[in-house]
């Protein structure tokens, strides 16, 4: 069956896994719809820095609302605006770690903010949702690798899992009521990588929560060295084993489900491939395609984690036709790209035109002395050199939101900064 027709509206469309899929899409020529809080997204100059990348790539626009799915009448405008006829959710926090310390703050945002996507496509009349689920759903595996048949929702080590089990039994309920909806249910594994550009890829705000980026932000020397959670789970090195699938491979597999997102019913897959690797070898594989050192420490296990987790993806390749090309190898060379190439991020590209912008401001704290802040801020407008004063404005006032009161900048005291 070929996929539904008309617009595509992304939910969380600016992070990682969003932005990869955009591309995808703008790729087979789709009109696409991103709506997105940026919890997990750097703001750019007008749009998400992403987004903004993903336009130059590949020359075509991406309509954007920065909003909260949260926020039904905002969200009720888009869809009537736009007449959207297909959305790919994955707006939603998503660390697993984090998830233990705030479970509240999960089950608002990643459930609560689900339900209030499907009343408003109810009310709307949009009937075709692919829902980005997780392989955290199979909690413990009693046994490997993991195909779709294994239980869900018993042993689930963390809440992050637990609100996306309860999100697929709230769209399989949905789908029993409504027999023309349809939910396509991807449950993937551990998405890592970038665009061969290396101009996308994933930025974390804060300290990574996940392997590759802290991985990658200790080789390019933003943090001095990894910590391995864990050195004595029952597996091969006493790390923990996970299946590791590129970000590009997964944004495909979210265009492989279109079609079936055409067939009322709830279809289950997982995207995977069908291989696990240990932290340890992913440290080095990371050296061997970065030629950098990793230092590294062995500590505790970390609560919500499993021992081993890989996919049986055979079922996606069946009926999608899909199935994961890229290797661990070209994961981690891909990321290597994109981290050596943007070390602090989307906001740090220097060059010339309009961009992102990370530099060294030299200038007169308030408290009257010199002071040099090396931050992640602002805007430039201008190429390599002095930038113009409304935009060093900019900038400081980025500036004051990281210091302390006492070294507070005033507009008239930036002196220059390198872009």
């Amino acid at each position: 069956m070929p996929a539904v027709a008309g617009t595509v509206l992304v939910t969380g469309g600016a992070g990682f896994i969003g932005s990869h899929t955009v591309l995808e899409l703008l790729n087979l020529n789709r009109e696409v719809v991103v709506v997105d809080n940026l919890v997990n997204a750097a703001q750019g100059v007008g749009k998400p820095a992403s987004l903004e990348r993903v336009e130059r790539l590949t020359g075509k626009t991406v309509t954007f609302y920065s909003l909260d799915v949260l926020d039904k009448p905002a969200l009720a405008k888009v869809f009537k605006q736009h007449e959207i006829a297909t959305v790919i959710h994955f707006a939603a926090l998503k660390a697993v770690g984090e998830s233990v310390e705030k479970p509240l703050a999960y089950y608002r945002n990643n459930v609560n903010g689900t339900i209030a996507l499907l009343d408003v496509m109810e009310e709307c009349g949009c009937k075709s949702l692919i829902f980005s689920s997780s392989a955290t759903v199979y909690g413990s595996p009693q046994s490997l690798p993991v195909d779709e048949s294994h239980p869900t929702g018993v042993a689930i080590t963390n809440p992050y899992g637990r609100t996306k089990f309860v999100i697929e039994e709230i769209l399989k309920d949905l789908c029993v009521a409504d027999k023309e909806f349809s939910a396509v249910l991807l449950r993937y594994f551990n998405p890592v990588g970038a665009h061969a550009s290396g101009d996308i890829g994933e930025d974390p705000n804060g300290p990574p929560n996940n392997l590759m980026p802290y991985v990658s932000q200790v080789a390019v020397g933003r943090r001095p060295k990894l910590q391995v959670f864990g050195g004595d789970y029952d597996t091969p090195d006493g790390t923990g084993v996970r299946d590791y699938l590129h970000v590009v491979d997964l944004a495909k597999g979210h265009l492989a489900a279109l079609p079936k997102s055409a067939e009322p019913g709830c279809h289950i897959y997982n995207l995977g491939t069908g291989s696990g690797f240990s932290v340890l070898q992913v440290i080095e594989a990371f050296k061997k395609a970065s030629g950098r050192d990793i230092p590294y420490e062995v500590v505790a296990r970390r609560a919500g984690d499993v021992a081993s987790l890989y996919a049986d993806s055979s079922k996606a390749e069946r009926e999608l036709g899909w199935r994961a090309e890229l290797t661990i190898d070209d994961m981690c060379a891909s990321a290597w790209r994109w981290q050596s190439r943007n070390k602090y991020g989307f906001l740090c590209t220097a060059g010339g035109g309009r961009h992102q912008w990370s530099g060294l401001i030299a200038a007169t704290s308030a408290g009257g002395k010199r002071t040099s802040v090396l931050r992640r801020v602002g805007m430039c407008m201008g190429g390599m050199g002095s930038c113009a004063a409304s935009v060093c404005v900019c900038v400081m006032r980025a500036v004051n939101m990281y210091v302390e009161p006492s070294e507070m900048l005033r507009p008239a005291s930036v002196i220059f900064c390198f872009c």
